[in-house]
């Protein structure tokens, strides 16, 4: 009855935690908790994928900054040329600049149906008032000892600290700030979300000391964790102009082999209009452009691009 007036995933999570509430006789903020365990262990699959797409991006990092700099952003060819050895080293990877982003909203997503469902719950089922346990029997009421927000806040503090080993110092100096704010910002939550979110938090510690075990890294065709510094997620964020690039320690990808492709561009745009060499340039042109992902990998949007590559055809028309 709480989940009648409830949008679908939040009504959906009430009739889980009561399910389990029910067959488990536990009390609620037990199968609160429990209900995290189990959604979150749901989420494992697509977790280590989208921590393998960012370490991936991490280790290409050293080559897509060399093809970023070996580039002639004034150069419509050099463009062409970047562009052909950024598809092919994303495609070799079996990555895109958009890949880190598609697991970002996943944990956000079960945060606010937890916290909408909980919150539904905390007013509609009466039961809540006596669902804890020690100083929070009434899950419906804040904390008055703060005790629950300062956990929330010292379990999320933890996960930033052994988190992501390639975090940014900006980026988990702010993390810290967050958890920091937590505290003052969630004062007057009902004490049974706390129990979602303690739980989440050291459901995400957990998993970060086992995937970092060597064995467990090799089960899953992870690469040997390195201590590097720059992070995946603004790795791809680099590529989109967001921040400047970080010089990397790897040797750079050989200028030689741009060179290599910029002769066989400059071959193709050499050819007659309508040759096969042209229409292979054309081809190329029309892939690389349509590929927002790589021409914003060189600072380039569509649109600049597109009269880019106009002035090659513009050029070759006038031989």
């Amino acid at each position: 009855a709480a989940a009648a007036d409830s949008f679908f995933p939040f009504a959906a999570l009430q009739h889980l935690i009561d399910t389990i509430h029910t067959f488990t006789g536990l009390n609620w903020w037990a199968s609160i908790a429990l209900t995290a365990v189990l959604i979150r262990t749901a989420v494992i699959p697509f977790t280590v994928s989208h921590q393998k797409s960012g370490e991936k991006i991490h280790a290409m990092k050293p080559e897509v900054d060399a093809i970023k700099h070996a580039v002639d952003l004034t150069d419509p060819k050099s463009v062409l040329v970047g562009n052909y050895k950024m598809t092919a080293l994303y495609r070799n990877h079996g990555v895109t600049p958009y890949t880190p982003l598609k697991g970002v909203l996943i944990r956000p997503s079960i945060f606010m149906s937890f916290f909408f469902a909980i919150n539904n719950m905390v007013e509609k089922v009466p039961s809540l008032k006596g669902g804890g346990i020690f100083w929070f029997t009434d899950l419906t009421t804040p904390d008055p000892l703060y005790i629950l927000p300062v956990l929330t806040s010292l379990t999320f503090l933890a996960t930033v600290e052994l988190g992501n080993p390639y975090i940014a110092s900006k980026m988990k100096m702010l993390h810290r700030g967050m958890g920091v704010m937590i505290v003052p910002f969630t004062m007057n939550f009902a004490k049974g979300f706390f129990f979602y979110w303690i739980t989440a938090n050291l459901f995400t510690l957990v998993y970060v000391i086992v995937m970092r075990r060597p064995t467990v890294r090799k089960l899953f065709n992870f690469p040997a964790l390195e201590a590097q510094s720059a992070p995946a997620l603004n790795s791809a964020l680099d590529m989109f102009g967001g921040s400047k690039a970080v010089p990397s320690a790897k040797p750079p990808l050989a200028l030689t082999e741009l060179e290599e492709v910029r002769s066989e561009i400059e071959y193709m745009a050499a050819q007659p209009r309508g040759s096969p060499e042209w229409r292979k340039l054309m081809a190329l042109y029309k892939h690389c452009s349509s590929d927002f992902g790589d021409a914003a990998a060189l600072g380039y949007r569509p649109k600049k691009i597109e009269k880019k590559g106009k002035s090659i055809g513009k050029s070759r028309k006038g031989r």
